[in-house]
């Protein structure tokens, strides 16, 4: 698995709110919910990183 690195990330707080619920919907943490929203708009803009290790 890859190393996460931890960042403060400021946001405004009706987004945060709106984060946060779409969050509960799916079952996700909010910071789950923030990670796959950032995963799902660098695949869709081709710019996910590729990976070049293989996990052992």
């Amino acid at each position: 698995m890859s190393k996460k690195k931890a960042f403060a990330l400021r946001v405004d707080e009706d987004m945060l709110k709106a984060i946060e619920k779409w969050a509960a919907d799916e079952f996700r943490s909010t910071n789950g919910q923030i990670e796959w929203m950032l995963n799902k708009m660098l695949k869709e803009s081709n710019r996910h990183p590729k990976n070049t290790k293989k996990d052992s």
